[in-house]
């Protein structure tokens, strides 16, 4: 365990790897690729920097960037800028990868980490999943008309492009993924070693997210969205309304209203997230009769209070690595529904901890949200072990597994690579 660990505190370091590694990796150099706005959960952050702020005390550690962020929690290591030059912004992603690119080629580093796709880079963390894979579900509900204009889109051209070369590339040592459902899309789309293929589960700040919560927000929650306090609650929680599967939620809601069950047939839905097709969701909402029943809220800082007013979690995302929202969710006692196409779904079984439904099966969807309710409003046993399910998965542990990785790649530098 690396309980002593904090993200910059330099003076807690765990004794036994400080003593094991210090005398043999001060002389190496690490390169840690990372842009100012990177899309990192609270849990995937503290593991980076953890181990950022070890590898910088035990090596030598520069962070490769295109625009140092104000809250950049690694200060304590050598920070290189890169600007190429362009105005062009949906070629950013591409100029970028471009300069660290000729930057790796003039620049010996013995292990060089990304979360962006750069050819070049020894250790990749695959949060965001596979974007071949993630095409190859959205043609499941787009036009012929639309899938022929994202393919000759340069911005999505030069994703798989870049996806392809960067998992097929020998310099590459090693893929975090962060469900099994990954692993095995990258395994499927590219010619890579399985070996290379990592699979570390993201944490939950459980001290955060947890079934208390309903003491603290549940009443205030829903008296300030003018929820009944005996109606049931649906929750989604997402941006990117289409690829979340905002669409099979609010069918689901509406299959629910007309239920027998006067209780149940009183549901109300929360929608938490943004997407700049905002008021195509809400017209679809309104043919549905849902107007008054489902409330969106936006982008929030804190869900937390909306997980304490919910009674169920639903989620049939169309492709989801592994939803932090439905980590969150089960920590604080939700019963979930997911689709097949979410990393979470291995953290599921079918009537314990919720259900996993094709992200297009409406019917399914509808099914699964009337059980789980059954559950919620009944002992809710589907929420207390969802509860127990997440309960190891904690930053902490997902930090130890990480340094554990980056000792044996540091135990084999590049430099001495065969």
């Amino acid at each position: 365990m690396l309980t002593a660990l904090t993200l910059c505190g330099r003076e807690v370091r765990p004794v036994w790897l400080r003593a094991e590694l210090n005398h043999r990796f001060l002389s190496l150099k690490i390169a840690s690729i990372r842009t100012k706005d990177e899309p990192l959960n609270h849990a995937a952050r503290v593991a980076r920097d953890t181990v950022d702020s070890l590898a910088s005390e035990l090596t030598s550690l520069t962070v490769l960037t295109g625009e140092r962020a104000a809250s950049d929690t690694a200060k304590f290591a050598a920070h290189l800028v890169l600007k190429p030059r362009g105005f062009w912004p949906a070629g950013r992603d591409c100029r970028f990868a471009a300069a660290v690119t000729k930057h790796l080629a003039s620049c010996q580093y013995d292990l060089v980490v990304s979360h962006r796709l750069i050819i070049g880079c020894n250790l990749f963390f695959a949060q965001d999943g596979v974007h071949a894979e993630w095409q190859a579900q959205r043609r499941r509900v787009t036009s012929g008309f639309t899938q022929l204009v994202v393919a000759l889109n340069p911005h999505h051209r030069h994703l798989l492009a870049a996806e392809r070369a960067m998992y097929e590339s020998t310099t590459l040592r090693a893929v975090i993924c962060n469900s099994k459902m990954v692993k095995a899309d990258i395994e499927r789309h590219f010619d890579i070693d399985p070996a290379k293929l990592r699979v570390i589960y993201s944490g939950v700040d459980t001290t955060k997210f947890h079934p208390g919560l309903r003491d603290v927000h549940r009443a205030d929650t829903r008296k300030r969205l003018k929820i009944p306090k005996a109606a049931p609650v649906a929750l989604f929680v997402g941006s990117g309304f289409e690829r979340k599967g905002l669409i099979g939620f609010l069918m689901g809601l509406a299959d629910q209203c007309g239920h027998s069950d006067l209780t149940r047939a009183s549901i109300r839905g929360i929608v938490v997230g943004h997407d700049k097709h905002l008021a195509r969701f809400q017209m679809f909402a309104d043919q549905l009769g849902l107007s008054d029943r489902v409330a969106f809220v936006g982008g929030v800082a804190d869900v937390a209070p909306f997980y304490a007013a919910a009674d169920v979690f639903v989620l049939p995302t169309l492709y989801d690595p592994l939803p932090n929202a439905c980590l969150e969710a089960m920590a604080c006692g939700l019963p979930i529904v997911t689709s097949a196409g979410s990393g979470a779904a291995e953290l599921i079984s079918h009537g314990v901890e919720g259900f996993v439904v094709d992200a297009l099966d409406t019917p399914g969807i509808s099914d699964a949200i009337s059980a789980a309710l059954d559950s919620a409003l009944g002992d809710n046993r589907m929420g207390i072990n969802a509860a127990l399910r997440v309960a190891a998965l904690t930053p902490q542990n997902m930090a130890a597994q990480y340094v554990v990785l980056y000792r044996e790649l540091l135990a084999q530098p590049m430099r001495d690579a065969t």
